[in-house]
């Protein structure tokens, strides 16, 4: 996680945008059964349940799950027929950057571009519809997937915007894309030296910026742009819900969360309008001990927010050549043949940082993409697990890259692999680790990484399943991994995750079985409602 990334969406210039005003659903308020449904959910190792309907109780929990043949309740308070459409457990995303999707979509979205051209095509519109704003703000732009190996630079983006300043976040959130003037507001010139654990791009040392930076380096121009206000943060809380939801994903990992989105979350706890449950993971340990004090916050607004833990990020991306690995790059035009990544924090800074942590019980993630980061995080996990005991459940996400020993050292540790199948670059296609870690006997953490366009689960258990034959994973255990292992990673088992008796009555209706569908069908599932407690908090239009 990038710091200060609540400058990121700043200049938003909102003032003049309305909150919607969300309309909830009545509550449950007795004995309903849910009935006629191709019904599926699964255990954690990839188990799939079938179920034909299913009763929830009055509190907003699953009392009784139903297979065929199975008798019916004599007397229900409501009825809901779903004449056999097909029914799954809420979807639960295992890593996602929740505030960030909503600033992003409303800001400029460059998810959809799919070259650069096609990018600055995007910018110079959007920068001509709002000539009011001071900044240009944007997020999802990347260039591994446009084909090219250098990142964009200043001059590509002043041939389009040169009278403000225009600042970019990759898809990945490891790079930031700047034009001459935002480079000026920030005051990087060839001077300006790198952070610890960050590049400024130049085209030979010592000379003037590029324009992209990585990695740490984004926190100089984030610093220069005017944070959003509370109700811009608010606002963006709100469309993040509904991108979210109408994806079928009904509980969220926050990682990296501030003070900040804390705050937003609870103003929405507040006035009744948190439909989503968001389980966070703060951005550092400053943040960690702001938000929860002595340790992991209780679930709160009826299991809907918690703070569990911690994120720390140990590395950057593939994408980026940030990953920290253990053997260089393959060398190209603009970079050497000794480039092997850029870890952002030492061991002894890591272990002081999950010591911190893990004193007070609160939960661990790091993120380590490269094959070196996965083994400095293990070597950490091996060395504070022999003093903090008990279920821990440390978690480690990205694993772009993974040593195949080290794939066997995680589930050994105890370790739970966080993976996001749908968001994985060409440079990290061919050494994603699913099915290795498996084999191992890992627990897998799907989530879609989402922190601009919009969150696309299914298509990602479509491009786990159908990944090359060495790593593939079946659908089931990818849809395991989307619910309850996700659900598990972050203690919420009992919660949440699956159609069992005393869960939450969490589940979507989607148009089509995702064990049967082909691959390509499998990605363009649809989801139809969304339930979370009971209730629907989403429905697709014309239902």
């Amino acid at each position: 996680m990038i710091p200060a990334r609540s400058a990121r969406a700043a200049a938003l210039l909102l003032a003049a945008a309305c909150p919607p005003v969300l309309v909830l659903p009545a509550p449950v308020l007795a004995d309903t059964l849910i009935d006629h449904v191709e019904g599926l959910s699964f255990t954690r190792d990839g188990t799939a349940e079938r179920f034909t309907g299913f009763v929830i109780g009055n509190d907003g929990h699953i009392a009784q799950v139903l297979r065929a043949g199975d008798k019916r309740p004599a007397r229900v308070d409501y009825l809901l027929d779903l004449k056999g459409r097909v029914v799954l457990p809420g979807l639960v995303d295992g890593h996602a950057k929740v505030l960030e999707l909503g600033l992003t979509a409303l800001t400029l979205d460059l998810t959809p571009a799919k070259s650069l051209a096609e990018a600055k095509a995007r910018i110079a519109a959007y920068a001509a519809a709002h000539p009011d704003r001071a900044w240009i703000i944007g997020r999802g732009w990347d260039s591994a997937r446009w084909g090219q190996e250098a990142l964009p630079t200043a001059a590509d983006l002043d041939a389009v915007v040169a009278d403000r300043p225009v600042w970019l976040i990759s898809a990945d959130g490891h790079a930031g894309w700047a034009n001459s003037a935002a480079l000026r507001a920030a005051a990087i010139t060839a001077p300006t030296k790198d952070p610890q654990g960050g590049r400024i791009e130049r085209a030979a040392p010592g000379a003037k910026p590029t324009g992209a930076l990585t990695e740490t380096a984004l926190a100089l121009v984030d610093k220069a742009v005017p944070a959003p206000r509370p109700e811009d943060r608010d606002l963006a809380f709100a469309t993040a819900q509904d991108l979210i939801l109408a994806k079928g994903i009904t509980a969220v990992t926050d990682f990296g969360t501030t003070m900040e989105d804390w705050q937003s979350y609870r103003r929405a706890g507040d006035a009744g309008t948190l439909r989503l449950r968001v389980i966070g993971y703060a951005e550092g340990t400053d943040a960690m001990s702001l938000i929860g004090g002595p340790g992991p916050t209780p679930w709160l607004y009826n299991d809907h927010l918690r703070l569990s833990g911690v994120a720390l990020t140990l590395d950057g991306g593939l994408s980026t050549r940030g990953a920290w690995l253990k053997a260089p790059y393959a060398p190209t035009a603009t970079a050497a043949p000794t480039v092997t990544g850029l870890p952002r924090l030492n061991p002894t800074q890591l272990r002081n940082l999950m010591s911190r942590a893990g004193i007070d019980r609160f939960q661990v993630a790091v993120e380590a993409n490269g094959d070196a980061a996965a083994a400095a995080a293990l070597d950490a996990v091996s060395e504070l697990s022999e003093t903090y005991k008990g279920d821990r459940r440390w978690r480690i996400e990205g694993l772009e890259r993974l040593d195949p020993a080290d794939a066997a050292r995680l589930p050994a540790k105890g370790v739970l692999p966080g993976l996001r199948p749908g968001d994985a670059s060409p440079r990290a296609a061919s050494t994603w680790p699913a099915a290795s870690l498996v084999k191992n006997g890992a627990s897998l953490t799907f989530g879609t990484g989402a922190s601009s366009g919009s969150p696309s689960p299914f298509a990602a258990v479509a491009a786990a399943a159908a990944h090359a034959e060495a790593e593939q994973v079946t659908r089931e255990q990818a849809l395991a991994a989307f619910t309850a292992g996700s659900a598990y990673a972050a203690f919420a088992e009992s919660k949440f995750g699956r159609i069992a008796v005393g869960q939450q009555a969490d589940f979507i209706v989607v148009d089509r079985d995702p064990l049967l569908a082909g691959t390509a069908e499998l990605a363009e599932t649809k989801v139809l409602e969304t339930w979370v407690g009971g209730r629907k908090v989403w429905s697709a239009p014309h239902q």
